[in-house]
């Protein structure tokens, strides 16, 4: 028997099971969350979880198809595949169809619609490795590095347009990959100063933070003022950060839209508005504390059952969850969770081809950033951004987009003592 075109040789069955447990537990959830006692049937396309039962089926066949090809043509098409994508970025901010004020989708007919930043993060993640996996690339040198950077930032910039803060931000997740593949660790510690650096411009006065900054650089400088080398750099950094501080408030005050900005308010604790921009999240936590231990029961929830909490079957599913499933539900969620990302992480390492090995540190990453910040989103511990939790929430571009990014990794690791 030919092994590659084989489909049951060596498919990583541990990934397959919790990718379908995932994908069960999250039609259920939108079963509940969503129910029309009008419309009992799963095949009639008129309600959400009828429509998330074929995106399943849909998926099933995609990763089939995924298991089924050549290892080397998904290598091959993978400029391709990125190439189609940014098409379909630059034709949504054309033709595409404004939902919550993003104008992110593309109406294929029947109530069916394309998401393109969805399928966007795939077809990166693959291209980079592509790119990063090629004969003298380096990321610790400059051309490598802004190479892999440009690959990175153009659909994010296009993604932004739209505008779509979340998805942009998922793009952040390749750091991880980049830092996987020799990216000096300085750049994670500079990115989380960047970040904290970029809260408490917005809690502080500009002037308060850069007098901070500078009373702490101007000590490392007196500390250390023999190394000119160090005294240069923490200069440098100084009017760094000075510029960023004042790029966050008009960032902040010119830039963001008034409901993003309550948002980051309500989190940072500026701001208390349980009935208005708040109330998404006040209502979730509300329904994710009533679940208790054990929950109250598939279809009990009463959150759940009268709509207390908007986009409950989408961004919110995971209040559903914790209302119905209890907190020990929420944990076997998360432990499924934890079990795919270390998984994928797993497979990424035992991989002989270096295109293999970076493909799947992006597509744990991805993942990891979706459950991290979505979970987080409905405990009000982030600003909701509107992205999916994998696999669980409604919606075919995301479904499939997640599918394939799992399974061409399922297939690549299926043939990893041959040649990619």
């Amino acid at each position: 028997m030919n092994n590659q075109r084989s489909f049951f040789f060596n498919v990583d069955w541990v990934t397959v099971f919790i990718y379908l447990a995932l994908c069960t537990i999250g039609w259920f959830n939108i079963h509940s969350a969503v129910l029309d006692p009008k419309y009992h049937g799963i095949l009639d396309f008129k309600t959400d979880y009828s429509k998330q039962f074929w995106y399943i089926i849909a998926a099933l066949v995609v990763a089939i198809i995924v298991l089924l090809l050549e290892s080397r043509f998904i290598t091959a098409l993978a400029p391709a595949f990125y190439g189609v994508s940014i098409l379909l970025l630059m034709v949504v901010l054309v033709i595409g169809r404004n939902v919550g004020g993003n104008q992110a989708w593309l109406s294929l007919g029947g109530g069916v619609r394309l998401q393109p930043s969805e399928f966007a993060k795939f077809t990166t993640c693959l291209l980079l490795a592509r790119y990063l996996s090629s004969v003298n690339v380096r990321v610790t040198e400059l051309r490598s590095f802004s190479v892999a950077l440009a690959i990175i930032g153009v659909p994010m910039v296009l993604i932004l347009l739209q505008p779509d803060m979340g998805s942009t931000l998922v793009f952040y997740s390749f750091i991880f990959v980049l830092y996987r593949e020799g990216l000096s660790p300085y750049f994670l510690v500079i990115s989380a100063l960047f970040i904290t650096l970029f809260l408490t411009s917005i809690l502080f006065s500009p002037l308060s933070v850069i007098a901070v900054i500078s009373i702490v650089v101007l000590l490392i400088i007196l500390l250390f003022r023999k190394n000119k080398k160090l005294v240069m750099t923490m200069l440098a950094g100084l009017a760094i950060c000075i510029a960023f501080v004042f790029s966050v408030k008009f960032i902040y005050n010119h830039v963001l839209q008034p409901h993003q900005k309550v948002r980051i308010d309500i989190v940072l604790g500026i701001k208390n508005d349980p009935r208005g921009q708040g109330y998404n999240v006040n209502q979730s936590k509300i329904a994710i504390g009533s679940g208790k231990l054990w929950g109250k029961g598939y279809l009990h929830g009463t959150q759940t059952k009268y709509s207390f909490v908007p986009a409950q079957s989408t961004d919110f599913i995971f209040c559903t969850v914790g209302e119905e499933w209890g907190f020990a539900g929420s944990l076997a969620v998360l432990g499924l969770y934890t079990a795919l990302i270390l998984r994928l992480i797993f497979l990424a390492e035992r991989q002989r081809s270096p295109f293999s090995r970076i493909y799947g540190y992006g597509a744990a990453s991805i993942i990891f950033f979706h459950v991290m910040i979505n979970i987080a989103t409905t405990i009000g511990l982030a600003p909701v951004i509107g992205i999916p939790l994998p696999l669980i929430s409604y919606g075919g571009s995301s479904l499939i987009s997640f599918t394939l990014l799992i399974f061409v990794l399922v297939k690549l690791d299926s043939n990893r003592m041959g040649i990619v």
